[in-house]
């Protein structure tokens, strides 16, 4: 994530990325939303006194494997796009809830990112 971090001009920040299952995926998201479903990525931004930035990404690959339908590339991709969609929050992105999320500026921008990430560029 050092390179989206570069690319948004917070080189400075760090983010931590942690695998999670989907039972505690869930209970990460009932404890810290009240929201008793499985989610893909859980993202919590983390300012501190000195003005960094520190973020924690959870990412469920069990859930991007079930919404990505299967493994290896697509897999992949998928959870690098989670790791990405996360730090984008951490960051300070937001996006709509609903249908409309895939047609707005933080998405466009993700998708930039993972297109840039999987190519080498």
């Amino acid at each position: 994530m050092r390179r989206v971090l570069a690319w948004e001009g917070a080189a400075g920040a760090r983010i931590t990325v942690t695998l999670l299952s989907p039972a505690r995926m869930r209970a990460l998201n009932r404890r810290a939303f009240g929201r008793r479903g499985l989610t893909d990525v859980i993202a919590f931004p983390l300012p501190q006194p000195d003005g960094t930035l520190v973020g924690d990404v959870y990412v469920c690959p069990g859930a991007a494997r079930a919404w990505s339908g299967g493994t290896g590339a697509g897999l992949r991709e998928e959870l690098l796009r989670l790791a990405v969609h996360g730090t984008l929050h951490v960051l300070g992105h937001d996006h709509p809830d609903g249908p409309g999320r895939t047609r707005g500026r933080m998405w466009r921008l993700q998708e930039r990112y993972v297109r840039r990430l999987t190519s080498g560029r």
